[in-house]
């Protein structure tokens, strides 16, 4: 993924100190918001639109590839609902659709390229733990 610049608001949110208490309309508003941008298919799009720029419907499906056009369909209306996609009809013949990342998506963007970051940095140290772990799970005895 591209690195992108931060976000000065995050960035400054970032030097402050942890709040002690959340106000329980943010939290479930925060929580809400990460269940539907962090699942596997809106991140692919994501990188998709933020590597690449604008995409037809058709591009963006083989870009991130083995989605559906049911799943990729629901997840850019998803991300259009939550600001991150703008979708631009072109009234021409034949018809078609592109889809692009609007400021909001940007940087959100920029927030998960630190996550690819993290991800790649230690993907060797995830593989070496998830081989220990079948590992041990393989000489485990069967519970009844």
């Amino acid at each position: 993924m591209r690195r992108a610049e931060a976000d000065p608001r995050i960035e400054a949110r970032r030097k402050e100190p942890v709040p002690t208490e959340t106000d329980p309309a943010i939290e479930a508003l925060v929580q809400d918001i990460i269940g539907k941008v962090a699942d596997k298919w809106t991140m692919l799009i994501l990188e998709a639109l933020h590597e690449r720029g604008t995409l037809r419907f058709t591009q963006l499906g083989r870009v991130v590839g083995r989605i559906s056009q049911k799943m990729l369909t629901q997840t850019v209306r998803q991300m259009e609902q939550d600001g991150l996609v703008r979708r631009t009809v072109h009234p021409v013949i034949p018809p078609h659709v592109d889809y692009a990342l609007t400021p909001l998506g940007e940087s959100l963007g920029a927030a998960f390229c630190g996550v690819w970051i993290w991800a790649e940095t230690h993907h060797a140290e995830i593989k070496r733990a998830r081989e220990a772990f079948a590992s041990r799970e393989c000489r485990r005895p069967v519970q009844a």
